[in-house]
């Protein structure tokens, strides 16, 4: 499947539980090192909108499974 990231470039995703874990682990990752605050708060705005994202779809695969 393809999903829009924040930037509107496609990403295809082959495998929605791995995809969910991998965007949930790095939307919480920064480093130690306080001089990459800002690219920090960046990649995680955008993992945490892929995440939200990728949430949604897993929600609606979810309800077609108890249809």
């Amino acid at each position: 499947m393809q999903v829009a990231d924040k930037y509107g470039k496609n990403i295809t995703v082959t495998n929605l539980p791995e995809a969910l874990q991998q965007a949930d682990y790095f939307r919480d990752f920064a480093h130690t090192d306080k001089a990459f605050k800002r690219f920090d708060q960046e990649r995680q705005a955008y993992w945490q909108d892929l995440y939200e994202k990728l949430v949604k779809i897993n929600d609606l695969d979810i309800k077609r499974t108890k249809l």
